[in-house]
């Protein structure tokens, strides 16, 4: 029998996904993948339920439904400050995943170099190894998170095609600052690098931090990708309802991988979503103010318990120093504190190029009553010494 694709020789199976298989395994709290267990808005529930009887229920045009892709233009137009063309600016695509795939087949080819900081979220090496491209990775150095603009410098003086940068950062919930993303445009500018954004934490982020568009920035319009999904703001990860925002010449490129990688976004749920869309700039203080409250329900129980973090300036995730129960082996600890504790988190090794086996990333966007169950079970992880 011939030999099966090498293309998958370098990866393993998702890090996240299988301690949320555990977690079903054993009944513990979810604090591994990053979904919420409170509802969506009402208003998009009672659209949901309208649009399960009146339709749509067949395939959307390829590049999003001309109504969805108005009011998602509109959206991103007022909070990015640029004027986004619906239909040459933008387009509907199945989560942030594939529109971050898309992007990254628009601009690249095979043996090209792509640079990425770590700590960083595990989709971005397994989508460019999978494209046949090399990572080139940057550290992001605590307790700033800050990076050194020479390590950068020099990554894209080897060559390197396009840059992934997640703002806000996932795991470790860095914002990056006007200043930092300007230095990481200069340099694009300089070495004509193309910038992926990431930027699907956008709405979530906390006082005084603030979150600047990369693609805002003086002659970054031309070069900037910008990623993102419905998914964490709305409350709707199940949805798979992402989008791509750039120039007319990039968005040409991406139409085209993403018309052969998935034809369509989820066509009723693109016509539900279009309530939310519209909710007026009160619901995004709400939403601030609603994740303010989560990060400081559970960071103030993680200090009371001892534990050590950076808190976080945006995202719901944190990095938690587990060094003194995990001993060099976070895997291994993460599974036993989810079978013998009860909560599930993420080994931090997940998310390092380098050799870092003492953090686990915790997520904090749950209810009250889930996030003080999980801190009452971690009072137990004395057992796991």
């Amino acid at each position: 029998m011939k030999p099966l694709s090498n293309r998958t020789e370098h990866l393993s199976d998702s890090s996240i996904r299988r301690m949320t298989r555990i977690a079903l395994e054993c009944g513990a709290i979810n604090l591994s993948q990053g979904f919420p267990d409170f509802d969506p808005p009402e208003c998009i529930m009672r659209r949901l339920a309208e649009i399960a009887t009146e339709g749509p229920h067949q395939y959307s045009p390829t590049w999003g439904a001309a109504n969805y892709r108005a009011a998602l233009a509109r959206k991103v137009s007022h909070w990015m400050g640029i004027p986004v063309d619906p239909n040459e600016n933008l387009l509907a695509t199945v989560g942030s995943t594939e529109a971050m795939m898309a992007s990254l087949m628009a601009v690249t080819n095979p043996g090209d170099k792509v640079a990425i900081f770590s700590p960083f979220f595990e989709n971005y090496e397994a989508q460019s190894l999978l494209l046949g491209c090399e990572p080139i990775y940057v550290p992001l150095r605590p307790p700033e998170n800050n990076f050194d603009p020479n390590e950068l410098e020099d990554a894209f003086k080897q060559g390197v095609k396009a840059m992934i940068v997640c703002n806000p950062s996932n795991p470790n919930g860095k914002v990056f600052t006007k200043e930092e993303l300007q230095i990481i445009a200069d340099l694009a500018i300089k070495y004509d690098v193309y910038i992926i954004m990431d930027e699907v934490y956008e709405h979530i982020i906390f006082a005084p931090h603030v979150h600047t568009y990369m693609a805002s920035l003086p002659g970054m319009w031309e070069r900037t990708i910008s990623c993102s999904s419905l998914s964490k703001t709305y409350s709707i990860t199940g949805w798979r309802l992402g989008y791509i925002v750039a120039c007319k010449k990039i968005m040409d490129s991406c139409k085209k991988t993403h018309d052969f990688l998935t034809v369509c976004a989820p066509s009723p749920l693109q016509e539900a979503i279009i309530t939310g869309l519209e909710l007026p700039d009160s619901y995004y203080l709400d939403l601030q103010a609603h994740y303010t409250h989560m990060k400081d329900l559970f960071c103030g129980g993680l200090r009371n318990l001892g534990f050590d973090f950076i808190e976080p300036q945006g995202s719901y995730f944190l990095l938690v120093d587990i060094g003194k129960y995990a001993k060099g082996d976070d895997v291994a600890f993460c599974e036993r504190l989810a079978r013998e504790v009860g909560v599930a988190v993420v080994p931090g090794s997940t998310f390092y190029k380098e050799e870092v086996h003492h953090l686990a990333r915790f997520h904090f966007a749950k209810k009250d009553k889930t996030l003080i169950a999980a801190l009452d079970r971690l009072a137990d992880i004395g057992k796991l010494e």
